[in-house]
């Protein structure tokens, strides 16, 4: 079944204490739509300048992704530049052009309006509301968030949770939503606003899955070297939901493999500034490290 995800696209500026790589193909929805391509078709809705490079929309192809709902603006595209401390954990933002994403509106395709399975990446929950609207009975509805929307858009946030069947954000979001520190109790609180699985994402620590059939605690894959993080939270839940779509059977029965999936996704991400090194990745090479993560926690 084919995955919808609808988010932010953007040109990103990273600094890290060993490089420095300026306008590089990022956004919530690029890093998305890229992991959730190796297990089965992507529909992307985001939209773009006039700047934005043509080598980056044949880097969507090149990934079979389905680009006519990527709107194309008279405008900038949407820019951010970062820089991170030397533990990579830390980064800081040094800045932030909107562009044409200031305006963005995501009407879907009529032929988008029914996809199955769809992930809400990152973008502002009244975006995310607007795209729920125009669907036709969706099987599965994921949705990303970050700290900003629980700052200046909490009301619209509480309403998308009983609209959603799964909802991922950090563990400092969860504390924040929550006002607990303990991640099994705002796993339980979280529940109580809508979701039926929600995911807690621990960075290197992996992630903690809450869902009708219990716990699940998803481990991340061991790199030696990190990097560039940008995006691997965005890889982990495209590569969640390309899993989900392509499985047989019910959420339950795929959902903590489609974690580990979107971990390993992750990782490759994580090695690469930008998208440079997932773009690189067969399905083989992701199936390798799926298999050594299963080597890891067997006991």
């Amino acid at each position: 079944m084919s995955v919808l995800i609808v988010g932010s696209t953007a040109l990103d500026s990273i600094k890290t204490p060993s490089a420095e790589n300026p306008r590089l193909l990022g956004g919530s929805a690029s890093h998305a739509a890229i992991a959730a391509s190796f297990f089965g078709p992507v529909k992307l809705v985001g939209v773009v300048g006039e700047d934005f490079p043509k080598r980056y929309v044949q880097l969507y192809r090149k990934h079979g992704i389905d680009l006519v709902g990527l709107q194309n603006q008279p405008g900038k595209t949407f820019h951010w530049a970062g820089e991170y401390e030397i533990n990579m954990n830390n980064r800081r933002t040094l800045l932030t052009e909107l562009g044409v994403f200031e305006k963005f509106m995501p009407h879907l395709p009529d032929a988008y309006k029914s996809s199955p399975f769809v992930l809400l990446a990152n973008i502002a929950p009244s975006l995310q509301h607007f795209v729920l609207d125009q669907m036709r009975r969706p099987k599965f509805v994921v949705a990303d968030t970050m700290d900003l929307w629980l700052n200046i858009a909490l009301d619209d946030l509480i309403r998308l949770l009983k609209r959603v069947d799964a909802f991922v954000l950090n563990d400092s979001e969860a504390h924040q939503l929550t006002q607990s520190d303990n991640v099994f109790t705002a796993l339980k609180r979280i529940h109580k606003l809508g979701p039926r699985y929600v995911i807690i994402k621990k960075g290197s620590h992996g992630s903690v899955l809450s869902s009708p059939k219990g716990f699940f605690l998803c481990p991340a894959y061991p790199l030696h070297k990190v990097v560039d993080p940008t995006g691997a939270g965005d890889s982990f839940v495209g590569g969640l939901i390309g899993h989900l779509a392509a499985g047989k059977g019910s959420v339950d029965r795929n959902i903590r493999r489609a974690m580990i999936c979107g971990s390993v996704v992750a990782s490759y991400c994580c090695e690469g500034f930008g998208v440079t090194r997932t773009t690189r990745v067969r399905r083989k090479d992701i199936e390798q490290r799926i298999s050594e993560l299963e080597d890891l926690v067997r006991f």
